[in-house]
């Protein structure tokens, strides 16, 4: 295929949902697949529920995500006269007209047909007013919305390349609104016209949509227009097999971001909501998504958000992203979580930042929690003592470890052991607990279990040698004096 033109096309009355990110996901991957052209307009014409900084938001989800746009962002509240032109060029081809039903008359039609059980669509009130109480009425200055005017009889088909061939009785879509009466474009009136102007080849979008496009396709062909290709993607679905809500926990893809979801993470996560690719691997680098993609090989069937899922491909992403990477995204939840950092590493301008002459440390407690975090936000909470003195002493571990009479003395007498060797590394802090277990007549575990949660308030940590040899001399004296201190309190 040559000449692809697709977009995105997400409304500002929220933040980036996970499943308009999908879809723009989708969308990018199919133009990159094919060297065609991706396209980012906001549908901002909602004047009640449209704000400027969820656009901002919008824009900044999408570049993290790393989704580059080729044209736009295009705002459609910029394009309001030719929607207007557009609705007065279908009325004067006879496809529209002024409709001069108010809302509370058709609220109370439609109240009415459900009292009475009966489905509602528009009853096509005014389809048959004459031409000349048309004029009449709109000379009085009365407000009038365009509607539509769908065809009686036939039907209105079309191919998905997702749903497969879909077709619908015409005398089942009611008379639907272009243009209300404030002047401010309908959805469909808005959608046909931008894609259009934009010269979009392939329209790919939630399968919410799907009863929508037999209306704009009859759009479409009342202006003579060609129609593009259609393909709908399945729903996303929470654990429960319910529509992905708030209930479920984060839907926005900021959310995810602040949750210290990585944004490769994410994209590889959502690629998979639907679509497989061959040999249905699990991690997938965008590289070779945009080679493997094909809107053909998308499931009809609904997809299910598993947060477990992310959190393990989260985990597996960290494990092998480049340190110089890792670093900042690190110092950067460190700051965002308002840590006060450990003596050693300084506040600058109430910042968190790691000073020159404590880097070489820092960047060795990132290697070694890097293969056992699922998220960033590991580094400032499970992992914190890490990287601060402030952290609490997990109650269970301490109930656990710290019940033996004997370790205020025992911590005591390793401390003032440890204090004294050189080099402060791993062989001979170990070599120096083990010691010192043999002349007390205990055994290495009752100390390396005690210390552990000393050093780091947690019963489960990386080796505590290992530990020990991160933290540095000072911190491992300090830690150990203040936990014997508190148990003999």
């Amino acid at each position: 295929m040559t000449g692809i033109r697709v977009r995105f096309a997400p409304s500002p009355t929220g933040y980036l949902h996970v499943g308009g990110a999908r879809t723009a996901l989708y969308n990018w991957l199919f133009a990159r697949h094919h060297g065609g052209v991706f396209i980012l307009r906001i549908e901002d014409t909602d004047v009640d529920r449209s704000k400027p900084e969820l656009t901002t938001a919008i824009l900044r989800s999408m570049e993290w995500l790393g989704l580059t746009w080729d044209e736009g962002p295009i705002l459609q509240s910029e394009r309001l006269a030719r929607y207007r032109a557009m609705a007065a060029e279908l009325e004067r081809l006879g496809h529209a007209y002024a409709c001069f039903c108010s809302v509370a008359e058709l609220q109370a039609r439609r109240a009415q047909a459900e009292a009475e059980r009966r489905a509602w669509k528009y009853d096509g009130a005014c389809r048959h007013l004459s031409e000349a109480e048309r004029a009449s009425r709109r000379a009085a200055g009365e407000p009038f919305a365009i509607r539509f005017r769908v065809p009686e009889a036939g039907k209105t088909s079309f191919d998905d390349q997702v749903f497969g061939h879909i077709e619908i009785e015409n005398t089942d879509i009611e008379d639907f609104v272009l243009l209300r009466s404030d002047g401010h474009p309908t959805y469909h009136l808005g959608v046909v016209a931008d894609d259009l102007d934009l010269r979009v080849t392939h329209v790919v979008r939630g399968a919410d949509h799907l009863s929508n496009t037999p209306k704009q396709i009859l759009m479409y062909q009342a202006l003579g227009a060609p129609t593009p290709v259609f393909a709908h993607l399945p729903l996303i679905l929470g654990p429960d097999r319910a529509r992905l809500s708030k209930r479920h926990g984060a839907t926005s893809v900021e959310a995810y971001r602040e949750q210290g979801i990585l944004p490769e993470a994410l994209v590889n996560f959502l690629a998979l909501l639907g679509w497989t690719p061959p040999g249905g691997k699990e991690i997938v680098p965008i590289e070779e998504m945009v080679r493997e993609f094909e809107l053909s090989a998308i499931s009809k069937s609904n997809a299910v958000f598993d947060p477990e899922k992310l959190a393990w491909m989260n985990s597996e992403y960290l494990r092998t992203l480049p340190v110089e990477r890792l670093l900042p995204l690190v110092e950067e939840e460190l700051h965002n979580a308002q840590m006060r950092p450990a003596v050693g590493e300084r506040i600058q301008n109430s910042e968190f930042r790691i000073q020159d002459e404590d880097r070489s440390r820092f960047e060795a407690a990132v290697r070694l929690l890097q293969s056992r975090t699922r998220t960033l936000k590991d580094f400032s909470g499970a992992f914190r003592a890490f990287f601060s003195d402030e952290y609490e002493y997990d109650p269970e571990a301490a109930k656990k470890f710290w019940k033996d009479a004997s370790l205020p003395a025992l911590l005591t007498a390793l401390a003032e052991r440890l204090a004294g060797i050189d080099p402060f590394d791993r062989q001979e802090t170990e070599k120096a607990l083990r010691l010192l277990a043999e002349e007390k007549a205990v055994k290495a575990g009752l100390l390396i279990n005690a210390s552990r949660v000393a050093l780091t308030g947690q019963a489960v940590a990386p080796g505590l040698f290992e530990v020990m040899a991160v933290l540095g001399r000072r911190r491992v004296v300090e830690r150990l004096l203040r936990a014997a201190e508190r148990l003999r309190a």
